[in-house]
């Protein structure tokens, strides 16, 4: 298989040769399919791009044109599943923030369930791979166009603070949606049994949470705490 030596073309033209056509695409979703049919079944580690390419039936160099490596495939999921998500989340309806934050958090979960078999197997990758995990600078596309339904949750509440706080809290937001999926993806008992207590748990705690913004010292904490995280995490 190829090493990461293509990551930067591969996440300039995610995955898709120059030239595309409806014959080329079709045969992109299919080799696309196959990928994380296989990623979700072995492991991101033990599938490689020769048993994708001999699972489809085609020659490694065809199966290269539009995939010239796995992190090309891990690129294709985030920006098909942002996508996704992104356009679910546009009929957030009106309301407090806190009602639009779990709006834009159960959208996203259930965005996922279809692929979480897929997800869960790339846990190490998103969380632990500066390449290929979600805060590398291959995977910024996608992180922001779901960033944005977080601050827009904030920002076009009823309640909405300022702006500059209402941005800040949607970032926290943000990653307080990462942490609840990672659980969810790890959660281990019935049916996520313990990953739905920890929703509903998140959803009483809101309104309390809302209730603390009245206090300056919370706010300089929240805005300290997103400057934190930009840096550490968001930008570059």
């Amino acid at each position: 298989m190829r090493d990461s030596q293509n990551d930067t073309t591969g996440a300039r033209r995610r995955g898709r040769p120059p030239g595309r056509t409806a014959q080329g695409a079709e045969a992109r979703q299919r080799l696309y399919e196959i990928a994380i049919k296989l990623i979700a079944s072995r492991g991101y580690e033990a599938a490689t791009l020769r048993d994708v390419a001999r699972e489809a039936g085609v020659s490694v160099g065809l199966l290269y044109r539009y995939f010239p490596s796995k992190r090309a495939v891990v690129l294709a999921l985030y920006d098909d599943l942002s996508a996704e998500y992104s356009s679910r989340a546009a009929q957030m309806p009106d309301g407090l923030w806190r009602e639009r934050f779990f709006y834009a958090l159960q959208t996203s979960l259930d965005v996922l369930q279809p692929h979480r078999g897929t997800l869960a197997g790339l846990v190490p990758v998103l969380v632990g791979d500066a390449r290929e995990g979600l805060f590398a600078p291959g995977t910024a596309f996608s992180r922001l166009r779901i960033q944005k339904v977080f601050a827009d949750a904030v920002l076009g509440a009823s309640d909405a603070p300022k702006p500059e706080l209402a941005q800040s809290i949607g970032r926290l937001l943000y990653l307080v949606h990462l942490s609840v999926i990672l659980f969810w993806l790890l959660d281990k008992s019935s049916g996520q049994r313990a990953a739905h207590g920890l929703l509903r748990a998140l959803e009483r705690a809101l309104p309390v949470m809302t209730l603390t913004l009245r206090f300056r010292a919370v706010r300089s904490f929240i805005t300290a705490a997103d400057d934190a995280v930009r840096e550490a995490l968001l930008e570059g």
